[in-house]
Protein backbone atom coordinates (compact mmCIF):
# COMPACT_ATOMS: atom_id res chain seq x y z
CA UNK A 1 0.00 0.00 0.00
CA UNK A 2 1.14 3.47 -1.00
CA UNK A 3 2.62 5.55 2.05
CA UNK A 4 1.14 9.64 2.07
CA UNK A 5 1.78 12.18 4.29
CA UNK A 6 -0.58 14.66 4.96
CA UNK A 7 -0.08 18.03 6.95
CA UNK A 8 -3.28 19.12 8.82
CA UNK A 9 -3.63 22.69 10.30
CA UNK A 10 -6.26 22.34 12.87
CA UNK A 11 -8.21 24.03 15.40
CA UNK A 12 -11.63 21.59 16.16
CA UNK A 13 -13.47 18.92 15.90
CA UNK A 14 -13.77 19.83 11.80
CA UNK A 15 -10.11 19.09 11.79
CA UNK A 16 -10.65 15.64 13.50
CA UNK A 17 -13.08 14.84 11.11
CA UNK A 18 -10.58 15.67 8.36
CA UNK A 19 -7.95 13.50 10.06
CA UNK A 20 -10.25 10.79 10.39
CA UNK A 21 -11.36 10.51 6.77
CA UNK A 22 -7.57 10.23 6.37
CA UNK A 23 -6.64 7.51 8.75
CA UNK A 24 -9.44 5.26 7.17
CA UNK A 25 -8.32 5.50 3.98
CA UNK A 26 -8.45 2.06 1.96
CA UNK A 27 -6.27 2.94 -0.44
CA UNK A 28 -3.25 4.33 1.33
CA UNK A 29 -0.93 4.37 4.14
CA UNK A 30 -1.52 7.61 6.10
CA UNK A 31 0.84 9.66 7.86
CA UNK A 32 -0.44 12.29 9.18
CA UNK A 33 1.33 15.91 10.74
CA UNK A 34 -0.94 18.14 12.85
CA UNK A 35 0.02 21.77 13.55
CA UNK A 36 -2.86 21.87 16.59
CA UNK A 37 -4.45 25.02 18.27
CA UNK A 38 -4.11 22.61 21.60
CA UNK A 39 -3.71 19.02 22.05
CA UNK A 40 -6.92 17.65 20.50
CA UNK A 41 -6.77 14.07 22.17
CA UNK A 42 -8.11 12.76 18.46
CA UNK A 43 -5.17 14.05 16.96
CA UNK A 44 -2.61 12.88 19.31
CA UNK A 45 -3.93 9.57 19.09
CA UNK A 46 -3.63 9.29 15.01
CA UNK A 47 -0.70 11.86 14.23
CA UNK A 48 2.80 10.68 13.02
CA UNK A 49 3.24 14.04 14.74
CA UNK A 50 1.66 16.87 16.95
CA UNK A 51 2.88 20.59 17.39
CA UNK A 52 0.81 22.38 19.54
CA UNK A 53 0.74 26.59 17.81
CA UNK A 54 -1.66 28.37 20.28
CA UNK A 55 -2.32 30.93 18.15
CA UNK A 56 -1.48 29.25 15.11
CA UNK A 57 0.93 31.76 13.29
CA UNK A 58 1.98 31.04 10.04
CA UNK A 59 5.46 31.02 10.46
CA UNK A 60 5.45 28.18 12.93
CA UNK A 61 3.39 26.02 11.11
CA UNK A 62 6.14 26.82 8.26
CA UNK A 63 8.78 25.77 10.06
CA UNK A 64 6.80 22.25 11.26
CA UNK A 65 6.05 21.81 7.02
CA UNK A 66 10.32 22.92 6.60
CA UNK A 67 11.69 20.35 8.65
CA UNK A 68 9.22 17.30 7.37
CA UNK A 69 9.25 18.54 3.57
CA UNK A 70 10.43 14.98 2.90
CA UNK A 71 8.10 12.94 4.72
CA UNK A 72 4.85 15.10 3.76
CA UNK A 73 3.75 15.14 -0.15
CA UNK A 74 0.44 17.47 0.77
CA UNK A 75 -1.13 20.00 3.28
CA UNK A 76 -4.78 21.03 4.20
CA UNK A 77 -5.94 23.98 6.53
CA UNK A 78 -8.77 24.52 7.99
CA UNK A 79 -9.69 27.12 10.10
CA UNK A 80 -9.79 30.56 8.80
CA UNK A 81 -6.93 32.73 10.45
CA UNK A 82 -4.21 30.88 9.08
CA UNK A 83 -6.12 30.88 5.22
CA UNK A 84 -6.85 34.76 5.48
CA UNK A 85 -2.78 35.39 6.61
CA UNK A 86 -1.54 33.33 3.45
CA UNK A 87 -0.13 30.10 5.26
CA UNK A 88 -0.60 28.43 1.81
CA UNK A 89 1.37 31.14 -0.10
CA UNK A 90 4.38 30.96 2.56
CA UNK A 91 4.23 26.81 2.83
CA UNK A 92 4.14 26.37 -0.77
CA UNK A 93 7.00 28.99 -1.48
CA UNK A 94 9.70 27.60 1.12
CA UNK A 95 8.94 23.85 0.94
CA UNK A 96 6.72 22.90 -2.00
CA UNK A 97 4.06 20.81 -0.36
CA UNK A 98 1.09 21.77 -2.12
CA UNK A 99 -1.64 22.75 0.67
CA UNK A 100 -5.60 22.38 0.00
CA UNK A 101 -6.54 25.72 -0.03
CA UNK A 102 -7.30 29.22 -1.56
CA UNK A 103 -3.92 31.72 -1.75
CA UNK A 104 -4.37 34.28 0.43
CA UNK A 105 -5.61 36.90 -2.41
CA UNK A 106 -8.66 34.44 -2.86
CA UNK A 107 -9.53 34.31 1.15
CA UNK A 108 -12.47 36.81 0.36
CA UNK A 109 -13.84 35.94 3.45
CA UNK A 110 -11.43 38.21 4.95
CA UNK A 111 -13.45 41.47 3.70
CA UNK A 112 -17.13 41.67 4.28
CA UNK A 113 -16.81 44.92 2.10
CA UNK A 114 -14.77 43.09 -0.63
CA UNK A 115 -18.02 40.20 -0.76
CA UNK A 116 -20.88 42.74 -0.86
CA UNK A 117 -19.15 44.37 -3.77
CA UNK A 118 -18.65 41.15 -5.37
CA UNK A 119 -21.47 39.68 -5.23
CA UNK A 120 -23.31 42.94 -6.31
CA UNK A 121 -21.55 42.88 -9.74
CA UNK A 122 -22.21 39.21 -10.29
CA UNK A 123 -25.59 38.09 -8.74
CA UNK A 124 -26.95 41.66 -7.50
CA UNK A 125 -30.50 39.58 -7.55
CA UNK A 126 -28.98 37.39 -4.43
CA UNK A 127 -27.46 40.69 -2.79
CA UNK A 128 -29.47 41.76 0.29
CA UNK A 129 -29.36 45.43 0.34
CA UNK A 130 -26.39 47.11 1.98
CA UNK A 131 -24.43 49.96 2.36
CA UNK A 132 -20.97 50.59 3.55
CA UNK A 133 -19.52 53.50 6.16
CA UNK A 134 -16.13 53.90 5.41
CA UNK A 135 -14.17 56.05 8.16
CA UNK A 136 -12.07 57.69 5.74
CA UNK A 137 -15.66 59.68 3.93
CA UNK A 138 -16.57 61.16 7.42
CA UNK A 139 -14.68 64.10 9.36
CA UNK A 140 -17.30 63.26 12.77
CA UNK A 141 -19.38 61.18 14.41
CA UNK A 142 -21.99 63.19 13.88
CA UNK A 143 -21.75 62.87 10.25
CA UNK A 144 -21.67 59.19 10.30
CA UNK A 145 -24.86 59.36 12.48
CA UNK A 146 -26.74 61.05 10.23
CA UNK A 147 -26.18 58.68 7.47
CA UNK A 148 -26.51 55.40 9.34
CA UNK A 149 -30.17 57.04 10.53
CA UNK A 150 -30.85 58.18 7.17
CA UNK A 151 -30.53 53.90 5.65
CA UNK A 152 -32.09 53.09 9.19
CA UNK A 153 -34.98 54.58 7.47
CA UNK A 154 -35.42 53.06 4.30
CA UNK A 155 -34.73 49.57 5.92
CA UNK A 156 -36.99 49.92 9.02
CA UNK A 157 -34.47 49.60 11.37
CA UNK A 158 -34.18 45.77 9.98
CA UNK A 159 -30.33 45.93 9.15
CA UNK A 160 -27.35 43.19 10.23
CA UNK A 161 -24.43 45.50 11.18
CA UNK A 162 -20.92 43.38 10.18
CA UNK A 163 -17.46 44.74 10.32
CA UNK A 164 -15.34 44.92 7.42
CA UNK A 165 -12.92 42.05 8.74
CA UNK A 166 -13.81 39.14 10.61
CA UNK A 167 -13.56 39.69 14.59
CA UNK A 168 -13.17 43.21 14.48
CA UNK A 169 -14.79 44.93 17.22
CA UNK A 170 -18.08 43.33 18.57
CA UNK A 171 -18.80 41.83 15.26
CA UNK A 172 -22.06 41.08 13.51
CA UNK A 173 -24.81 41.95 15.44
CA UNK A 174 -28.63 41.97 14.59
CA UNK A 175 -31.57 44.37 14.91
CA UNK A 176 -33.83 42.29 17.61
CA UNK A 177 -31.43 39.95 18.75
CA UNK A 178 -28.01 42.30 19.94
CA UNK A 179 -29.77 45.66 19.99
CA UNK A 180 -33.46 46.77 19.85
CA UNK A 181 -33.04 50.75 19.24
CA UNK A 182 -30.76 52.82 17.42
CA UNK A 183 -29.01 53.87 20.38
CA UNK A 184 -27.98 50.47 21.19
CA UNK A 185 -27.36 49.62 17.04
CA UNK A 186 -25.21 52.79 16.91
CA UNK A 187 -22.92 51.88 20.02
CA UNK A 188 -22.60 48.43 18.43
CA UNK A 189 -21.95 50.04 14.91
CA UNK A 190 -19.25 52.72 16.72
CA UNK A 191 -17.35 49.79 18.30
CA UNK A 192 -17.08 48.01 14.61
CA UNK A 193 -16.32 51.56 13.42
CA UNK A 194 -13.43 52.58 14.82
CA UNK A 195 -11.37 49.62 13.64
CA UNK A 196 -12.60 50.20 9.75
CA UNK A 197 -15.43 50.15 7.37
CA UNK A 198 -18.68 48.77 8.10
CA UNK A 199 -21.59 46.91 6.40
CA UNK A 200 -24.96 47.92 7.27
CA UNK A 201 -27.60 45.05 5.27
CA UNK A 202 -30.76 44.29 5.33
CA UNK A 203 -32.22 41.76 7.72
CA UNK A 204 -33.76 39.31 5.50
CA UNK A 205 -36.31 36.64 6.52
CA UNK A 206 -36.09 32.78 5.41
CA UNK A 207 -34.72 29.72 5.99
CA UNK A 208 -30.80 29.56 5.92
CA UNK A 209 -29.05 26.49 4.56
CA UNK A 210 -25.30 25.98 3.79
CA UNK A 211 -23.93 25.34 0.65
CA UNK A 212 -20.04 23.90 0.21
CA UNK A 213 -17.92 22.83 -2.62
CA UNK A 214 -14.93 21.12 -3.06
CA UNK A 215 -12.88 23.08 -5.85
CA UNK A 216 -9.81 22.19 -7.92
CA UNK A 217 -8.77 25.31 -8.93
CA UNK A 218 -10.78 24.49 -12.74
CA UNK A 219 -14.15 22.67 -11.39
CA UNK A 220 -16.44 23.21 -8.77
CA UNK A 221 -17.71 20.21 -7.40
CA UNK A 222 -21.18 20.76 -4.99
CA UNK A 223 -22.40 19.26 -1.97
CA UNK A 224 -24.95 17.95 -0.48
CA UNK A 225 -26.87 20.65 1.34
CA UNK A 226 -26.84 21.29 4.94
CA UNK A 227 -28.49 23.11 7.80
CA UNK A 228 -26.79 25.35 10.89
CA UNK A 229 -28.21 25.91 14.83
CA UNK A 230 -26.46 29.18 15.31
CA UNK A 231 -28.64 29.75 18.24
CA UNK A 232 -27.07 28.93 21.57
CA UNK A 233 -30.63 27.18 22.99
CA UNK A 234 -33.39 25.63 21.94
CA UNK A 235 -36.03 27.38 20.04
CA UNK A 236 -33.49 29.24 18.66
CA UNK A 237 -33.00 31.61 21.60
CA UNK A 238 -29.76 33.04 22.84
CA UNK A 239 -26.76 34.63 21.13
CA UNK A 240 -25.12 33.31 17.85
CA UNK A 241 -22.48 30.94 18.42
CA UNK A 242 -20.05 29.00 15.64
CA UNK A 243 -22.97 26.60 15.51
CA UNK A 244 -24.47 23.77 17.88
CA UNK A 245 -25.16 21.81 15.72
CA UNK A 246 -26.46 20.58 11.66
CA UNK A 247 -27.90 17.99 9.89
CA UNK A 248 -27.76 16.75 6.34
CA UNK A 249 -30.68 14.84 4.90
CA UNK A 250 -30.57 11.40 2.85
CA UNK A 251 -30.58 13.44 -0.48
CA UNK A 252 -28.82 16.35 -1.57
CA UNK A 253 -31.23 19.02 -0.28
CA UNK A 254 -32.86 19.96 2.64
CA UNK A 255 -36.47 19.32 3.75
CA UNK A 256 -37.84 22.99 2.94
CA UNK A 257 -36.05 23.13 -0.15
CA UNK A 258 -36.77 22.47 -3.75
CA UNK A 259 -34.23 21.13 -6.09
CA UNK A 260 -34.81 24.82 -8.01
CA UNK A 261 -33.70 26.35 -4.98
CA UNK A 262 -30.64 24.03 -4.75
CA UNK A 263 -29.77 24.84 -8.65
CA UNK A 264 -30.03 28.52 -8.16
CA UNK A 265 -27.90 28.45 -5.43
CA UNK A 266 -25.23 26.30 -7.77
CA UNK A 267 -26.12 29.41 -10.61
CA UNK A 268 -25.06 32.17 -7.78
CA UNK A 269 -21.62 30.49 -6.75
CA UNK A 270 -20.82 29.37 -10.22
CA UNK A 271 -20.94 33.13 -11.11
CA UNK A 272 -18.59 34.37 -8.23
CA UNK A 273 -16.55 31.38 -9.28
CA UNK A 274 -16.09 32.10 -12.79
CA UNK A 275 -15.49 36.18 -12.00
CA UNK A 276 -12.72 35.40 -9.80
CA UNK A 277 -11.34 32.81 -12.24
CA UNK A 278 -10.90 35.81 -14.48
CA UNK A 279 -7.89 36.66 -12.61
CA UNK A 280 -6.89 33.60 -10.57
CA UNK A 281 -4.31 31.16 -11.11
CA UNK A 282 -6.13 27.75 -12.17
CA UNK A 283 -4.73 26.45 -8.62
CA UNK A 284 -5.62 29.48 -6.75
CA UNK A 285 -9.46 28.64 -5.73
CA UNK A 286 -8.43 25.18 -4.59
CA UNK A 287 -9.94 23.03 -1.38
CA UNK A 288 -13.10 24.64 -0.62
CA UNK A 289 -13.09 28.15 -1.27
CA UNK A 290 -17.37 28.38 -1.26
CA UNK A 291 -18.66 27.68 1.99
CA UNK A 292 -21.79 29.88 1.35
CA UNK A 293 -24.66 30.54 3.79
CA UNK A 294 -28.15 31.28 2.05
CA UNK A 295 -30.69 32.49 3.40
CA UNK A 296 -33.70 31.13 1.54
CA UNK A 297 -36.57 33.73 0.78
CA UNK A 298 -39.94 34.71 -1.24
CA UNK A 299 -37.91 35.93 -3.90
CA UNK A 300 -35.25 33.30 -3.87
CA UNK A 301 -32.10 32.48 -2.11
CA UNK A 302 -30.17 35.32 -0.68
CA UNK A 303 -25.98 34.62 -0.47
CA UNK A 304 -25.37 36.08 3.30
CA UNK A 305 -22.16 35.48 3.27
CA UNK A 306 -18.92 33.53 1.76
CA UNK A 307 -16.00 31.87 3.60
CA UNK A 308 -13.05 30.09 2.15
CA UNK A 309 -12.67 27.09 4.30
CA UNK A 310 -15.14 24.07 5.49
CA UNK A 311 -17.80 24.37 7.67
CA UNK A 312 -17.84 23.30 10.88
CA UNK A 313 -20.31 22.25 11.98
CA UNK A 314 -21.19 21.17 8.39
CA UNK A 315 -17.92 19.64 7.09
CA UNK A 316 -18.45 16.50 9.68
CA UNK A 317 -22.10 15.94 8.89
CA UNK A 318 -20.32 15.11 5.12
CA UNK A 319 -16.57 13.45 5.56
CA UNK A 320 -18.16 10.27 6.84
CA UNK A 321 -20.63 10.01 4.07
CA UNK A 322 -18.16 10.50 1.45
CA UNK A 323 -17.99 7.01 -0.69
CA UNK A 324 -14.66 8.18 -2.40
CA UNK A 325 -11.19 7.81 -0.76
CA UNK A 326 -10.92 11.42 0.69
CA UNK A 327 -6.86 10.74 -0.12
CA UNK A 328 -7.84 10.12 -3.70
CA UNK A 329 -10.40 13.31 -3.53
CA UNK A 330 -7.42 15.24 -2.15
CA UNK A 331 -5.26 14.01 -5.01
CA UNK A 332 -8.04 15.04 -7.75
CA UNK A 333 -8.00 18.58 -6.29
CA UNK A 334 -4.30 18.83 -6.41
CA UNK A 335 -4.60 17.31 -10.77
CA UNK A 336 -7.26 19.73 -11.31
CA UNK A 337 -9.18 16.69 -11.77
CA UNK A 338 -11.58 16.38 -9.61
CA UNK A 339 -15.36 16.69 -11.56
CA UNK A 340 -17.63 14.67 -8.93
CA UNK A 341 -17.63 13.06 -5.50
CA UNK A 342 -19.57 10.09 -4.38
CA UNK A 343 -21.49 10.16 -1.00
CA UNK A 344 -23.47 7.86 0.68
CA UNK A 345 -27.46 8.05 0.77
CA UNK A 346 -27.39 9.21 4.53
CA UNK A 347 -28.79 11.53 6.50
CA UNK A 348 -26.67 13.10 9.42
CA UNK A 349 -26.88 14.86 12.55
CA UNK A 350 -24.40 17.12 14.53
CA UNK A 351 -24.48 17.92 18.04
CA UNK A 352 -22.35 20.42 20.02
CA UNK A 353 -21.08 20.17 23.78
CA UNK A 354 -19.58 23.36 25.26
CA UNK A 355 -18.83 24.59 28.51
CA UNK A 356 -20.82 27.04 30.18
CA UNK A 357 -18.13 29.51 29.94
CA UNK A 358 -18.37 29.31 26.17
CA UNK A 359 -19.20 32.65 24.82
CA UNK A 360 -19.91 34.16 27.98
CA UNK A 361 -23.07 32.55 28.40
CA UNK A 362 -23.10 31.00 31.94
CA UNK A 363 -25.26 33.77 33.40
CA UNK A 364 -28.06 32.18 31.35
CA UNK A 365 -27.95 28.71 32.78
CA UNK A 366 -29.24 27.44 35.89
CA UNK A 367 -27.87 28.00 38.85
CA UNK A 368 -26.85 24.14 39.00
CA UNK A 369 -25.34 24.19 35.98
CA UNK A 370 -23.12 27.62 36.39
CA UNK A 371 -21.57 26.54 39.66
CA UNK A 372 -20.44 23.31 38.28
CA UNK A 373 -17.29 22.41 38.16
CA UNK A 374 -16.33 22.89 34.45
CA UNK A 375 -12.25 22.14 35.51
CA UNK A 376 -13.58 18.73 36.14
CA UNK A 377 -11.81 16.00 33.37
CA UNK A 378 -14.25 14.91 30.12
CA UNK A 379 -14.84 11.84 29.58
CA UNK A 380 -15.26 10.36 26.03
CA UNK A 381 -14.99 6.47 26.59
CA UNK A 382 -18.71 5.85 26.97
CA UNK A 383 -19.80 7.70 23.57
CA UNK A 384 -16.83 5.82 21.93
CA UNK A 385 -17.97 2.65 23.30
CA UNK A 386 -21.15 3.33 21.20
CA UNK A 387 -19.12 2.87 17.92
CA UNK A 388 -19.41 -1.31 19.03
CA UNK A 389 -23.28 -0.47 18.71
CA UNK A 390 -23.53 1.41 15.88
CA UNK A 391 -20.31 0.84 13.95
CA UNK A 392 -19.76 4.04 11.33
CA UNK A 393 -22.83 5.70 11.94
CA UNK A 394 -21.29 7.33 15.02
CA UNK A 395 -18.38 9.43 14.91
CA UNK A 396 -17.20 11.29 18.29
CA UNK A 397 -15.02 14.55 17.54
CA UNK A 398 -13.14 16.29 20.38
CA UNK A 399 -13.11 19.78 19.85
CA UNK A 400 -11.79 22.68 22.40
CA UNK A 401 -10.85 19.78 24.44
CA UNK A 402 -7.05 19.37 25.33
CA UNK A 403 -5.05 15.99 26.67
CA UNK A 404 -2.81 17.57 30.04
CA UNK A 405 0.36 16.12 31.48
CA UNK A 406 -1.63 14.10 33.51
CA UNK A 407 -3.39 11.89 31.28
CA UNK A 408 -6.64 13.53 31.51
CA UNK A 409 -8.98 15.12 28.71
CA UNK A 410 -10.07 18.95 29.56
CA UNK A 411 -12.74 21.18 28.12
CA UNK A 412 -11.02 24.62 27.30
CA UNK A 413 -13.25 27.84 26.74
CA UNK A 414 -15.14 27.20 23.06
CA UNK A 415 -17.44 24.26 21.36
CA UNK A 416 -15.78 21.39 23.14
CA UNK A 417 -17.22 17.73 21.66
CA UNK A 418 -19.35 16.70 18.29
CA UNK A 419 -20.82 13.75 18.05
CA UNK A 420 -21.87 12.70 14.43
CA UNK A 421 -24.65 10.31 14.03
CA UNK A 422 -25.45 8.74 10.76
CA UNK A 423 -29.11 6.98 9.54
CA UNK A 424 -31.43 6.48 7.12
CA UNK A 425 -33.32 9.35 7.81
CA UNK A 426 -32.60 12.31 9.51
CA UNK A 427 -34.62 11.69 12.78
CA UNK A 428 -32.61 8.48 12.96
CA UNK A 429 -29.03 9.73 12.63
CA UNK A 430 -30.81 12.44 15.43
CA UNK A 431 -31.20 9.59 17.72
CA UNK A 432 -27.49 8.10 17.41
CA UNK A 433 -25.88 11.46 17.98
CA UNK A 434 -27.84 12.66 21.18
CA UNK A 435 -26.88 9.11 22.29
CA UNK A 436 -23.67 9.80 22.24
CA UNK A 437 -23.97 13.39 23.48
CA UNK A 438 -25.62 11.54 26.29
CA UNK A 439 -22.74 9.39 26.84
CA UNK A 440 -19.74 12.02 27.36
CA UNK A 441 -19.77 12.59 31.21
CA UNK A 442 -17.83 15.83 33.03
CA UNK A 443 -16.86 19.31 31.99
CA UNK A 444 -20.24 20.25 33.03
CA UNK A 445 -21.13 20.44 29.09
CA UNK A 446 -23.85 21.34 27.69
CA UNK A 447 -26.03 21.31 24.56
CA UNK A 448 -29.47 21.70 22.00
CA UNK A 449 -31.22 19.49 22.30
CA UNK A 450 -33.89 20.53 19.49
CA UNK A 451 -30.99 19.50 16.59
CA UNK A 452 -33.02 18.26 13.83
CA UNK A 453 -35.80 17.73 15.42
CA UNK A 454 -39.14 17.09 13.81
CA UNK A 455 -40.89 19.97 15.47
CA UNK A 456 -37.94 22.43 14.62
CA UNK A 457 -38.02 21.17 10.77
CA UNK A 458 -41.19 20.82 10.19
CA UNK A 459 -41.41 24.85 11.47
CA UNK A 460 -38.97 25.45 8.69
CA UNK A 461 -40.70 23.70 5.75
CA UNK A 462 -44.08 25.63 7.09
CA UNK A 463 -42.11 28.72 6.88
CA UNK A 464 -40.76 28.37 3.54
CA UNK A 465 -44.34 27.26 1.94
CA UNK A 466 -45.70 30.51 3.55
CA UNK A 467 -43.40 32.91 2.25
CA UNK A 468 -44.27 31.28 -1.07
CA UNK A 469 -47.52 31.31 -0.75
CA UNK A 470 -47.75 35.09 0.08
CA UNK A 471 -44.47 36.64 -1.25
CA UNK A 472 -44.13 40.38 -0.03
Amino acid sequence: MEKVGVLVVSYGSREAAMIDAFARSQNYKTEIYVVDKQRNPFNVKRAKEHLVVSDLNIADTVKFAKRRRDKIDFGIVGPEKPIIEGVRDLVEKETKIQIICPTKQYAIEASKVAQRQLFQKVAPEANPKFKVFDPKEYSSQAQVKRDLYQWLGQLNNQVAVKPDRPAAGKGVGVWGDHFTSRDELFDHFLANFQHGSVVVEEKVEGEESSFQAFCDGKHLTPLPETRDYKRAFDGDKGPNTGGMGSYKGSGDILPFMTSADKDKEIEIVNKVFNELRKRADKTDLRGVPFYDAFIHTDTGPKLLENNSRPGDPEIQNLLPILKDDFVDVCYKILESNLTHVNMEAKASVVTYMAPPNYGGYASAFPDHVKTSDINQPVDLSEAEKLSAKYGDNIRVYPASLEIRDDGNVYALSSRAVCVVGVGDSIQAAREISLEGVRAVKGGALWHRSDIASREHIQKSIEHMKSLRLHPS
